[in-house]
């Protein structure tokens, strides 16, 4: 009998993962990986392999394209995300969702807290549900603690759509989807909010559609 995956060494499964170089296979929705909280990282990939693991992550996350990416999207159940978003976005819309330049970085252990009680609604995709997107009101603001991969301690306040990718990814890493917290009636394929709903807020869709914003 072949021997069960799953249940391999953490650091085996990932040397074998990675070990046909390029982007890694993202994880789409209904994998039970993710919907299992991770594991805390506490050296089971040791330096090297832990560097390799997070170039790897890098390199997947912008052959996506995406802003970021959690390791249980690439199948590894531990508590590890990267970030990061160029915002290519026009100054209008940038300037309404909070969107600014996020330089790479590496989220260890993450975990997050709101600051304040304001909440921001806007359209939201994610590379493990590829075609979709829905309506999420999250904290306008959160302050995250991590460490970064050297294990250097990492303490920030995001506000606007940076927040929201943390929230996004520390989803990811407590077994949680973005549906999970979305308004299901403006789900909507990537074609519909292209043509109908491309606004730098999602009023008219919810006009439209019939769901409330907070």
């Amino acid at each position: 009998m072949a021997p069960d995956r799953d249940h391999a060494p953490l650091a085996e499964r990932v040397e074998e993962l990675l070990a046909a170089g390029g982007p890694l296979p993202i994880v789409a929705a209904g994998r039970p990986v993710l919907r299992r909280p991770t594991e805390p990282y506490d050296g089971q990939l040791g330096p090297a392999l832990l560097a390799r693991f997070v170039e790897a992550l890098r390199l997947t996350m912008r052959a996506a394209p995406g802003v970021g990416l959690a390791a249980p999207q690439v199948g590894v159940e531990l508590r590890i995300a990267v970030l990061e978003d160029p915002a290519p976005v026009p100054e209008e819309i940038a300037v309404v969702r909070g969107r600014r330049p996020q330089p790479f970085r590496v989220l260890v252990n993450p975990s997050l807290e709101p600051v304040g009680t304001a909440r921001a609604a806007f359209f939201e995709g994610c590379l493990s549900v590829p075609g979709w997107q829905a309506v999420v009101a999250r904290h306008a603001e959160v302050r995250l603690r991590a460490e970064d991969e050297h294990g250097h301690p990492v303490d920030d306040v995001f506000t606007g759509w940076p927040a929201r990718i943390v929230q996004h990814e520390t989803d990811h890493l407590d077994g949680m989807l973005y549906l999970d917290r979305a308004d299901l009636r403006s789900l909507s394929t990537n074609e519909a909010v292209a043509a109908l709903w491309s606004q730098p807020t999602p009023a008219a869709a919810a006009d439209a559609l019939g769901f409330e914003l907070p």
